[in-house]
């Protein structure tokens, strides 16, 4: 079966959708075989309107991009430099058409994981893709350690019944984490990875 996170053999029917988000508008171009081909997804908007609170001054990395609506979003909110990052060939496409489409300046490029990334930055943000199983989760988010430099934050959004507190406990053991925000099930989590002591702070 084909999914999102990987290379689809489902037809195209490409289709472009309009959002508002943060008192701006939006265009995107979305086809099968993608995540959330319909439209901004509730945890996407989550996520971008909670990491929209704080200032992202420096690089930002995006795994898991779809079809770019995350990266390209923080990319015109910040003005700041994105990398962006999926293993599915039609999202990596779909991307590239949608930073033109909204004359960002972000950068999109192919990537099992951080397989192909090769430097460290400010921030990554994340989506993860859940059915893709929690090896990969879990890969996504622990080795986000090795590609942030050593101020750098993760930012992820997953849904308490999709593993959230476990997932929460889990990285307690190597970082700082604090619940940001928590709406119908979504939980928006700040990560800090700690070299030296770790705890957890949790608003639940």
């Amino acid at each position: 079966m084909d999914h999102y996170f990987t290379n689809t053999n489902v037809k195209s029917n490409l289709k472009d959708f309009s959002i508002r988000i943060l008192d701006r508008d939006f265009i995107f171009y979305t086809d099968n075989g993608v995540f959330s081909k319909r439209g901004l997804d509730f945890g996407s908007r989550l996520l971008i309107e909670t990491v929209a609170k704080h200032n992202l001054s420096g690089d930002i990395l995006e795994v898991g991009c779809g079809y770019g609506i995350i990266g390209i979003i923080l990319s015109l909110v910040f003005d700041a430099k994105v990398d962006m990052i999926d293993v599915n060939n039609r999202a990596i496409h779909l991307t590239e058409m949608n930073i033109k489409k909204n004359k960002s300046l972000a950068n999109v490029f192919y990537s099992d994981c951080y397989s192909n990334v090769n430097k460290k930055y400010d921030y990554i943000v994340t989506n993860p893709p859940i059915r893709a199983g929690k090896k990969k989760v879990y890969e996504i988010l622990f080795e986000a350690k090795e590609h942030l430099k050593k101020s750098g934050v993760l930012y992820f959004v997953m849904r308490k019944e999709q593993g959230a507190l476990s997932t929460i406990k889990d990285m307690s053991e190597v970082a700082h984490l604090e619940v940001l925000e928590k709406s119908k099930g979504y939980l928006i989590v700040k990560c800090i990875f700690s070299w030296l002591i770790a705890r957890i702070v949790l608003i639940i």
